[in-house]
This record gives C-alpha cells, structure tokens and sequence, in this order.
C-alpha cells in the first residue's frame, strides 16, 4: 500500500511538470511579473471591522446571487488579542460591492463543545467553489481548559494552540446551512518525527482541474512544548472532501536553509495557465529582502517553488489613500478574482501597536491594460 501511495504521488508530479516548460518567465504566465505595480492606495472606506470583536482573515467569494461574501475570523475584545485559539469563531459578512462596505450577517461555524475536535474555536477560513458547491476549510481546536485574558504564550496557550488540526465543511450557498465534519480533513502526522507531528493549520486549498491542492502549515515535535520549525507541506486529493495525500518534502524552503523558526506564513494559493502561485507573508525577508512583506511564489507542481521575478507584492506597510502608511503589516491575504483578473487583495491588520483592535482591507489592483 505505502509503495503504492508514493508511485501515485511521482505520477502527479510528472503530469505536473510536463505540462510546464522551463523559462522562469514562462512560467510566471499572464500573472504580474512585478504585482508591487498592480497595488493601489487604500480608500478609507475599504475596511471592514466588527463592534466589539477582534477581525483576523477574510476568504471573499462572490455568490451566483451576485452578493460579495466574506468568511472571517473574529472573537471578543474582552478576551485579548491572543486569545484566538481558545474564542475565535468563524462568521460571515455580505456585500453589494466587492470592496464593501461589508455587514456581518451571521456566526458560521460557532463553538460546538470538546466533544469535537473543533468544538474549541474555528479560525483560517478559506473558501472554494467546486463543481457548484462551496467548500470551507478552515483550522479548528478543542481544548478543556479557558484561557484567561493576558495568559498568552503560557504552558496552557501553547497547549490549546497545539490542538489545531484542518476541516472542511460544505454548503450550497455562501449563506446556507454549513456541513461540518467529526473528523478533520487533514491531520497531524502518526509518525512522531513527521514534520507535521504536532499541528496543522492554516489551509490554503486550490482547485486544479478536477482535483483539490491543499498546502498547510505544520509544526513538528520538540523537546519545546510550543515544537520544533513551523514550516509548510502540501496535499493532494481527486475531491475536497478528501482522502489527501501529503508529499513528503516541505515547500517553501530556501536552498541554502535557514535557523529561522519560520520563514513563511498566511499562503494564499491558486493555479492558473498550468502555473500554481502564491501569496505569503515573508516573515524573515528571506524572499523579498523586506521582513513582513507580502511575496510572490510560483510552482509548476505546487512541490518545487520559488519567488516571481520580482518578489515583493506589498512591504511591510501598506498605503491609505492620501500617503499615509498603515500602521501595521498585511497579514491573512486573499485574492479575489473577477473574470480571471485579481481585482482586489483582502488581508487582515492590528490598527495600532498596542493591538487594541483588528480588521480586514481591500487593496485594489489595477492590472496593466
């Protein structure tokens, strides 16, 4: 069977590869050779915030009603701002407007008891429209015990953090009835050395013909209660539902290495003209030479990947209308796209240093004509 599995992994890559020639500007294709200069200024307006909650991510897809429709995370301002892996929940939003302004419409995935291994909290939502259904996968946790306000980074954080595991749940509408699963679609290794042992999170799913690419964060075990590298894998299945299949190699590794405990985060995937891309925070500046930025990745397997030609998408800080720096980085991007143009770019941001409260952008894009 184990025999079996790696020869139906070889044969995926090489159905990959083949379909892709070999020029580093071949393969970028029709997407930007240098997104920086797709970026525009931010309206004041483009922000979406929730009175009294916490806003992290944002998965936007446009429904057949021709509604806009947000998936995002949020939990209570009295809880603190690292109190997401115990009180996130995820909820929608709607808009008339693609950039918005959004309106929260109602809790989507809510607490459903330790019973469940996401009945803690929900977080990294990221949704996908698959043969006329909508697929949500996001991260879920279960954890008995509360965490108390400013208990962050504590033994008792890092243990309900460690119980994130990914899911998916399923819906005939952005604003139906969602199915959610008692298992995840995607957990930790059984090997306990697997560089997964520990946790997964933070999916990224892209649909490949009729196929489903999901690449995920990991973190391995350690003698450290918070584990090892946080690094990322990639999985493959025929259907969104599942069975994936995880490659063996970790992606987005730099050549040479690195002791960085993350270089990486917050991937948003997609495929498009036989190329797969990638939109992820550069937590080092390993890829971009900015650490915080926003970097541009491209793959011809979703395996092997490296930066665009010119790999900065957005710095650290992003722009308001009028020239005024944002306050903090970019994080959680998602693309949205209208005929196959990306038309605008949602991330999530802290409003000030002291993390008071959070919300999510649209960034327009004006691609060159």
């Amino acid at each position: 069977m184990e025999k079996k599995r790696w020869y139906w992994i070889g044969c995926l890559e090489m159905a990959c590869l083949t379909m892709v020639v070999l020029s580093a500007k071949a393969q970028a294709g029709d997407m930007p050779q240098d997104w920086s200069k797709w970026v525009q200024q931010v309206p004041l307006q483009n922000k979406f915030a929730d009175s009294g909650y916490y806003v992290w991510c944002g998965s936007v897809v446009k429904g057949e009603d021709r509604q806009y429709y947000m998936f995002y995370s949020r939990w209570p301002h009295a809880q603190g701002y690292e109190a997401w892996p115990a009180a996130s929940e995820i909820a929608l939003a709607v808009s008339d407007k693609p950039e918005g302004p959004f309106r929260h419409k109602k809790v989507v995935l809510p607490a459903r008891g330790t019973a469940y291994w996401d009945g803690t909290a929900t977080h990294n939502p990221a949704v996908i429209v698959y043969k006329g259904r909508y697929y949500l996968y996001y991260m879920g946790t279960s954890y008995p015990q509360p965490l108390l306000p400013g208990e962050a980074y504590t033994p008792n954080w890092w243990r309900c953090r460690n119980t994130q595991r990914i899911g998916v749940a399923v819906s005939n509408r952005p604003d139906g009835e969602w199915t959610r699963y008692n298992r995840p679609v995607l957990d930790v290794g059984i090997d306990s050395t697997a560089w997964d042992a520990l946790l997964v999170s933070n999916p990224a799913p892209a649909v490949y013909k009729d196929s489903v690419v999901l690449v995920y964060k990991q973190v391995s075990k350690s003698a450290e209660l918070r584990g090892g590298k946080v690094t990322f894998g990639v999985a493959f299945a025929a259907s969104p539902l599942g069975p994936f299949i995880k490659h063996r190699n970790r992606i987005f590794e730099l050549a040479a290495g690195t002791k960085e405990w993350m270089v990486a985060e917050d991937p948003f995937v997609w495929h498009y003209n036989h190329t797969f891309y990638a939109i992820v925070r550069d937590v080092t500046g390993s890829f971009s030479g900015e650490a915080g930025a926003l970097t541009g990745l491209y793959s011809a397997d979703a395996i092997r990947w490296q930066p665009m030609p010119v790999p900065k998408v957005i710095g650290y800080h992003f722009v308001w209308q009028g020239g005024l720096p944002s306050a903090s980085k970019l994080e959680r991007p998602w693309l949205l796209f209208e005929k196959g143009k990306p038309l605008y770019l949602f991330g999530a941001t802290r409003a000030d240093a002291q993390q008071t409260h959070s919300f999510n952008v649209a960034i327009p894009l004006k691609p060159n004509q």
